[in-house]
């Protein structure tokens, strides 16, 4: 029996969205708020158990409930990967959803990758020619050369981790040197030089609130991933008075509060509840910015 050859099947790389088409969305949709799928089988609804695919199931009904109300979608990966193949398929599936049916959707796949350049280079190719995703969070403790790989791809964004919420950022990013300066501050100062406001963001968690201000007067213009609002105890009012500029410049990232709002068969229509209910927060707040 002859064996069939090995073949690659790529993706056709198509331009995704850009800075522009991103703030004009945020402007339609007054709202800058990005839906984290951090879907977990012992958290969803217990009938969804029973679907052929309950991640891609739980997936898809919470998008379609909350694609009005967002302009983001951020999987993290290691909710996905720790099923297999499996996983993999039910990210797939999820990330083709919202292309083919939200595609004003900006789509962000959290996987805080970052290694050596060939390394770099082929986790690159996973999310921007095989997957299709706008934008990958990367760590950058290995330098330039471990994230330059993923600007190779115009029109894909990278968002580097600067200063992340968990307690242990304490451990390594606030460390100052002989001037004062903390190793979060270094970490902007220099990769803003790899990449402009168009094609980098950056990881700032929501508890840090007034750092955000020391933040914006490095990287004035570049989009800010904002994590830890709700659940994890951010305050949206608090990071929105340091951290908005000219063009909104925040992403900002809530999961918990919204996917796993409600355990019953109506599941989907309490996470619209709440991310409309964050959407006309952020109205507000846009409103008064005169945005």
């Amino acid at each position: 029996m002859r064996r069939r050859p090995f073949c690659i099947h790529r993706h056709q790389i198509i331009a995704q969205m850009n800075r522009q088409q991103l703030i004009a969305n945020i402007r339609r949709k007054r709202s800058f708020l990005c839906v984290g799928l951090d879907t977990d089988l012992k958290k969803i609804p217990a009938h969804l158990l029973e679907d052929e695919d309950p991640i891609f199931a739980f997936n898809k009904a919470i998008i379609d409930a909350t694609a009005p109300h967002c302009v983001a979608y951020k999987p993290n990966l290691a909710f996905y990967e720790c099923f297999g193949v499996k996983g993999w398929q039910a990210h797939e599936k999820t990330v083709d959803y919202i292309r083919t049916n939200h595609p004003d959707q900006f789509i962000i796949a959290d996987a805080k990758r970052g290694d050596i350049g060939n390394t770099s280079a082929m986790y690159a190719r996973t999310f921007f020619e095989e997957l299709d995703i706008d934008s990958v969070t990367v760590a950058p403790y290995m330098g330039e050369d471990s994230v330059t790989p993923f600007l190779d791809y115009p029109d894909r964004w990278v968002i580097l981790l600067a200063l992340t919420s968990n307690k242990g950022s304490h451990d390594f990013q606030l460390i100052a040197d002989a001037e004062g300066r903390p190793l979060y501050e270094h970490v902007l100062r220099t990769s803003s030089q790899w990449a402009d406001a168009d094609r980098m963001m950056y990881v700032v968690g929501a508890t840090q609130g007034s750092l955000f201000a020391d933040i914006r007067r490095i990287v004035p213009d570049h989009f800010l991933l904002v994590p830890g609002v709700g659940a994890q105890g951010g305050s949206l009012e608090e990071v929105c008075r340091y951290g908005l500029n000219a063009d909104c410049g925040l992403l900002v990232n809530s999961s918990r509060g919204i996917i796993y709002a409600d355990s019953t068969p109506d599941f989907a229509r309490v996470a619209g509840e709440k991310a409309q209910e964050l959407q006309v927060q952020m109205q507000t707040i846009l409103d008064a910015a005169g945005l």
